[in-house]
């Protein structure tokens, strides 16, 4: 990939996100599926302008939904990517 802006997403707010940010400065970013480490790390280093410790990333299911009748449907595939930050970087989300 190398458009940087396509790599990154949305960043992910839940419980265990806002958890993995107080303990260890973590943020959790959905990422294009087709990016790697090296450019989810270079994205956050140029666009958010943080510093980057480590990435760590995993691919997640969509969920199997029903709606009324008989027939599932299932929410989209995503790629999730955990992003540790510098000590003393932070990242404002609200």
């Amino acid at each position: 990939m190398k458009d940087l802006y396509k790599v990154i997403k949305n960043v992910r707010v839940s419980e265990k996100a806002t958890m993995l940010n107080e303990q260890n400065n973590d943020v959790v970013l959905e990422v294009d599926p087709r990016a790697n480490k090296l450019e989810i790390k270079r994205a956050v280093e140029q666009l958010l302008e943080k510093k980057v410790v480590s990435v760590r990333t995993l691919n997640q299911t969509g969920k199997l939904k029903r709606q009324r009748r008989a027939d599932a449907g299932r929410t989209a595939h995503w790629k999730k990517a955990i992003v540790r930050l510098a000590e003393g970087e932070t990242l404002d989300l609200v």
